[in-house]
């Protein structure tokens, strides 16, 4: 009795073994792209995603533990370290390029399909069911088996009894289920899904009986027809096509059948394979001989002779003790303490390293003593590893516990990847319990990756811009930007780069803290939103970003002359100590300002134009960074936006502050006083002789009207030559006209980029007569 209860006690708190994919096969229209895992060179335990396509540019230095394909879109799994929770991440090819967001983080899943529209998975230790890109499954989470299938419109799962429950969806809702399997059939063990059928393996006789879905709805017995007749025998797993299917016998050898007297090619009929997949009409298999990959139902694979991959990953490593049969040979690609667990019905096949017994005595059966029963040595060891078991699941439960209360476990769910509006509605919760509202930061974030706006970005790990900032450490950091520190890094491909690290608060909210916080946030969202989309030599870079759990972090190209406002202000040395040299920066910076309001579609408005955020690259050209305040300029048929004034004092448009109307002159009235700042010397704002507190406007402008501005220039550069005064006193006309009270008299960004032009050549040739006059705007 005693051992009955022990050996019941370890079947409850045995974890479940994964049943991820380590393959997939990802059709369109015109394409099938087979996409596997396959060990990282550098790191064992790394598992690189490698493609038949170069569309598909994924981080090789990225780990994942699964994945699945369907119509049109890919998605893997990435589980954590801790191995509590999982990130997906997807990927969908359109006209435009690769579209790509995080689909889910939350809870560890165990197990993870798709059919050709839709994706689900189980959560590891409940069996809840989580669907994505179908959001009339979420409202039937409550749903828990430990095992699924999914089709077209319908899903299967397995209960523990071993009973299939079928649920399908109508055009808003569930209608399910429509049928649980069972009865006369006994219980199964494994099911799998196509199109429009599904097949489940007995777990009485390991027999295939599988069903099609017909007109009307119902499900229907297949028990033969030409070419489709479900073969006999012991199988351990099936793949299901479009009208064509095929099945992994005990054995491994592998039986097709289907429309058109579909069957496997002859040059695999002998191989023998541990797992097989299918999608429309592929299939693809893993060999058990040497975990080369093959796939067949394609004209495009008899070329190659049926194999894709020479190596790929066979199954997921687990650190868990297999409830049956280890896979020999798992040592190749699993690091110490990890092994890869075949099915409990399943033959242990070959190893690619045959396992060497001890050649004075043969070893006895898994699990059982050389006279064939149970010894007190064995029965003792069981029990402590019971207990041992039990205590490791309690402990972890607690810091789980811990860790969830902390920091919050929650499901990111951000809707259909071909969808091109905002966040998905109540459908999106992991809980079938109300949920507090999704903050902003989410929404938005998830609405710009179903966009398509970051598709090109690069997704940075944390741990990587951790390891390479010293935990962002003050050694590395460099400056400050709209929403957090800034610090330099060198990533490990030798790109200098700059790491922007939002500032999180952590303390108790209070409507203070949330405001300052979403504030932080919206500027994050801001620059990823704006740069994301931008692309101009005089504007910074986003190279990609991060977004786990609290952290928001933006990755950029390295500008290695730092800021405008370095050398003006706080270099006691600089090379922009010419006037020739300093103009070129203004027209540069000029040159992206006017992108934003002319070119970008929409229409961007920076809101914070400084000569802090015009930064200087190794060449000097400069570009203008910080888009954490920009915002999208009025429709056509508006003249302004209509809300608080934001920006740095000293630089923010007077008007736009007063009557708190916003247009793209107010970022003229910005690029204004750095032009003044750049031929006085002064500070935006600065202290006078008394120590009082004084704008550069009203000093440095009325020097300019009354044509004595060089009295003001800056005098650590030296004065300017007879070609270079005229210029400059061009520029500070133009300045003048920047900083204008009223925003209808001011230039453009476009009259702005054509007075620098001007001034620029007219200080290394024989210039035309410049005057005031060409300084206006024609507006």
């Amino acid at each position: 009795m005693a051992l009955y209860i022990t050996l019941l006690l370890l079947s409850l708190i045995t974890p479940l073994v994964s049943s991820l994919s380590t393959f997939s096969i990802y059709e369109t229209s015109n394409q099938t792209i087979i996409c596997a895992l396959t060990t990282n060179s550098t790191n064992r335990r790394a598992y690189s995603l490698n493609c038949t396509s170069t569309d598909f540019t994924v981080n090789p230095s990225a780990s994942f533990s699964g994945i699945v394909s369907g119509d049109g879109f890919l998605c893997s799994l990435r589980t954590l370290s801790s191995s509590s929770s999982s990130i997906m991440h997807c990927w969908r090819l359109s006209a435009t390029g690769m579209i790509y967001k995080r689909i889910y983080q939350g809870p560890a899943l165990h197990q993870l399909e798709a059919g050709n529209s839709h994706i689900c998975g189980l959560v590891n230790g409940t069996n809840r069911l989580q669907c994505w890109q179908w959001p009339e499954f979420n409202s039937n989470s409550t749903q828990n088996f430990t095992s699924i299938a999914v089709g077209e419109d319908f899903l299967c799962g397995l209960s523990q009894t071993g009973n299939i429950t079928c649920l399908s969806t109508g055009s808003t809702s569930v209608t399910g289920p429509d049928r649980v399997f069972g009865g006369s059939f006994g219980s199964f063990s494994v099911i799998s899904a196509g199109f429009r059928n599904f097949c489940a393996i007995k777990e009485s006789d390991r027999g295939l009986v599988c069903w099609e879905k017909i007109v009307g709805g119902d499900w229907e017995e297949i028990v033969g027809g030409a070419g489709e007749e479900v073969p006999q025998g012991k199988f351990t797993g099936v793949a299901l096509g479009y009208n064509r299917t095929c099945a992994l016998r005990d054995n491994g050898t592998v039986v097709c059948w289907g429309q058109n007297n579909f069957t496997l090619p002859t040059a695999l009929q002998e191989t023998s394979f541990l797992s097989i997949e299918a999608k429309t009409s592929v299939f693809c298999g893993v060999s058990t001989n040497n975990f080369s990959l093959y796939c067949w139902g394609s004209e495009d694979f008899k070329g190659s002779n049926f194999k894709v991959f020479d190596q790929i990953l066979p199954a997921p490593c687990t650190t868990r003790t297999c409830p049956c049969n280890e896979l020999p040979g798992s040592g190749l690609f699993c690091s110490q303490g990890e092994s890869v667990c075949l099915p409990c019905d399943r033959k242990t096949p070959p190893s690619v390293i045959p396992p060497t017994p001890s050649p004075q005595q043969k070893p006895p059966p898994q699990g059982k003593s050389s006279s064939g029963g149970w010894n007190g040595k064995m029965v003792a060891l069981l029990v402590v590893g019971c207990v041992g078991s039990l205590s490791w699941v309690l402990v972890s439960a607690y810091f789980l516990y811990r860790f969830c209360r902390g920091r919050g476990c929650r499901v990111h769910d951000s809707g259909r990847l071909d969808k091109s509006g905002g966040s998905q509605s109540e459908h999106d919760s992991e809980n079938p319990q109300p949920q507090p509202p999704t903050p902003v930061l989410e929404k938005r974030l998830s609405q710009l990756a179903s966009m398509g706006n970051v598709g090109h970005l690069e997704v940075f790990a944390l741990q990587e811009l951790l390891e390479i900032t010293n935990n962002f450490s003050e050694n590395h950091k460099i400056g400050t930007g709209s929403f957090g520190s800034v610090y330099q890094a060198t990533l490990e491909d030798g790109r200098q780069v700059a790491i922007k690290r939002a500032e999180i608060s952590n303390i108790s909210p209070t409507a203070i803290v949330t405001k300052r916080q979403e504030d932080k946030d919206n500027a994050f969202l801001n620059e990823l939103e704006s740069l994301s989309r931008l692309h101009h030599r005089n504007l910074v870079r986003l190279l990609g970003f991060c977004e786990d759990n609290n952290e928001l972090v933006l990755v950029y190209e390295f500008m290695s002359n730092g800021s405008l406002h370095d050398h003006l202000h706080s270099l006691e040395s600089s090379p922009l100590m010419s006037w020739p040299k300093r103009i070129k920066v203004a027209l540069d910076a000029a040159r992206g300002i006017e992108y934003l309001h002319e070119y970008a579609v929409p229409t961007i408005i920076h809101r914070d134009i400084k000569s802090s955020n015009i930064l200087l690259d190794a060449t000097w050209t400069a570009k203008v960074s910080d888009f954490g305040l920009s915002l999208m300029g009025p429709s056509d048929d508006e003249s302004h936006l209509s809300l608080r004034a934001a920006g740095t004092f000293g630089y923010m448009d007077p008007e736009y502050y007063r009557l708190q109307k916003l247009t793209t002159k107010s970022d003229v009235y910005s690029f204004g006083v750095v032009l003044l700042e750049m031929l006085s010397g002064y500070r935006a704002i600065h202290k006078n002789e008394n120590g009082v507190p004084r704008n550069v406007v009203d000093f440095v402008v009325p020097y300019i009207i009354q044509d004595e501005i060089h009295r003001v220039l800056d005098p650590r550069v030296p004065p300017p030559t007879p070609y270079e005064i005229e210029a400059v006193t061009y520029v500070g006309y133009l300045a003048a006209d920047c900083v204008h009270l009223e925003g209808r008299d001011r230039p453009s960004m476009t009259d702005t980029v054509n007075s620098l032009e001007r001034a620029l050549n007219a200080c290394s040739v024989l210039p035309p007569s410049l005057s005031r006059s060409t300084t206006h705007s024609s507006i």
